[in-house]
């Protein structure tokens, strides 16, 4: 377990007031962009910042040394100094009250056996002060409660229930990227770096308490004790869903992942099955587990692995028919009395079985009502929906022809655009009110994001899937883990 305390956490994640120590002018540099960044996403507290000249950087007077700074009034220090330099910077932090510190700088555990020495002295001398040491060789530390961005790099992702922690900074970048991509919104995320003094697990500790954090989302690549790891994520995973992304899985990577963070990579049979014991959902890639913390943050869990697919076509019903029966989800079998309900709102030609394909035969209201009737079945556990955009997709050739905006074009343009962001509205709402998962897929998601469907689909704050076989990956996923937490 971490031996720092929540209000350690509080301090990187929520502080009252930051120091970037090794601002510089020069647009370039880490100790430039970190604190644009910390400016730019409108971060409320005290900044401030020191370099060895007391020059001034974006409009904030540099100090040329912490000892020059209020003491009281500072909680977090992002360090873009030279390592030669960190120990002395780290006293002058303890003296001012600073409860923790991140760390950019390179050269350490990464860099063979002096930056191991010079790693295992920076532990002790942060241990020794009571301060907490993220890194080093990190990133940074984003915060959406704090409207905090403290990194060396973009984005900054909209606000929203998944918690990130990651051994590799570059993987910090992707979850963030896909939350601005998606609309699904980060918590915390922060880089781990060599992980000198604060691991992955003790992120994730953190994490479980947090009232902003609804899952977990790690990527590692290499486990010093993986018993421990085994049973830390085990301890978190009644409270909290964790997804996991695990490099060095092969011989290559494994090597790859020594030289890049200082650490050896574990056996990747025992890392899954160990995983799966613990109740952690383990990703195969970085979009597989962005979809499935996704998912956990924004959908109700499955109760059980029953499916019921609604499309307006045949095709797509097909692909993901056979994606369900290679999962552990069932393709259930309508009962009677459903089949009935759906026949009094389609067409005798509807495929009258699941997937319910409802062979272009919906009107004005039909998706919603038919969403609702399937959803409110007590032999349903949750519905994947496709088809959604196509009518927006035609009226936007309509809308870009050159016949626009006559021969009533303008009007059923409107018509297709509105139908198509309250079919996207209706899935979050009847899955809201049923508390059952209905996930919408559709390639337009990330072919046409502006479509009106997907775009409505950001705009419940639910992620719009890009197939329905990544769909089905992450209800599976949703499904593994409420049948572990049943028991």
């Amino acid at each position: 377990m971490s031996t720092h305390s929540t209000a350690h956490f509080n301090a990187l994640f929520n502080p009252r007031g930051i120091v970037v120590a090794g601002a510089s002018t020069h647009p370039g540099k880490f100790g430039f962009v970190s604190l644009h960044n910390i400016l730019a996403s409108g971060y409320a507290g005290k900044v401030f910042a020191t370099n060895r000249d007391g020059s001034e950087v974006l409009g904030v007077q540099c100090a040329t040394a912490i000892d020059d700074l209020p003491e009281g009034e500072i909680d977090l220090v992002f360090v873009c100094t030279p390592a030669s330099t960190n120990i002395e910077l780290l006293r002058q932090c303890g003296r001012k009250g600073i409860k923790a510190a991140f760390l950019t700088s390179a050269g350490y555990a990464e860099a063979g056996e002096e930056g191991i020495a010079a790693q295992a002295e920076l532990v002790a001398v942060a241990d020794e002060l009571g301060i907490l040491l993220a890194g080093p060789n990190g990133q940074g530390v984003v915060s959406t409660p704090a409207n905090l961005c403290a990194q060396i790099v973009a984005p900054f992702p909209p606000a929203g229930r998944i918690g990130v922690a990651s051994q590799s900074g570059n993987f910090v970048s992707s979850f963030l990227n896909w939350s601005r991509q998606t609309g699904v919104g980060i918590s915390r995320a922060v880089s781990a770096g060599n992980a000198a003094s604060v691991t992955v697990p003790d992120f994730l500790d953190y994490y479980a308490t947090d009232q902003e954090t609804a899952v977990g989302l790690a990527y590692v690549e290499g486990i010093a004790d993986g018993r421990d790891f085994y049973e830390r994520m085990r301890a978190i995973t009644p409270s909290m869903p964790l997804v996991v992304v695990k490099g060095g899985a092969t011989a290559g990577g494994a090597r790859a992942a020594a030289s890049h963070t200082g650490s050896l990579a574990s056996d990747d049979r025992v890392f899954d099955g160990a995983m799966r014991q613990a109740g952690v959902i383990r990703s195969l890639t970085v979009e597989e587990g962005f979809e499935a913390a996704a998912s956990f943050a924004t959908q109700p869990l499955p109760k059980g692995n029953r499916v019921v697919v609604v499309t307006t076509a045949g095709g797509w019903g097909v692909v993901t028919a056979d994606a369900i029966h290679s999962s552990e989800l069932e393709l259930v079998t309508l009962p009677d009395d459903l089949l009935a309900a759906i026949d009094e709102k389609l067409p005798p030609r509807w495929s009258r079985n699941n997937p319910v394909d409802m062979a272009g035969g919906e009107t004005r209201d039909t998706i919603p009502e038919v969403m609702e009737i399937i959803a409110n079945h007590e032999s349903v556990d949750a519905i994947v929906y496709l088809g959604l955009g196509i009518q927006s997709n035609q009226a936007r050739m309509l809308r870009e022809g050159r016949f626009y905006p006559d021969h009533g074009l303008e009007r059923i343009v409107e018509f297709h655009e509105r139908q198509d962001r309250r079919y996207a509205t209706a899935a979050a709402d009847i899955s809201e009110a049923t508390g059952k998962p209905i996930l919408t897929a559709t390639e337009l998601g990330t072919a046409d994001p502006n479509n009106p469907g997907p775009a409505a689909v950001r705009e419940t704050g639910r992620l719009c899937y890009g197939s329905a076989n990544r769909a089905v990956t992450a209800l599976e996923q949703m499904w593994r883990y409420q049948r572990y937490m049943s028991g």
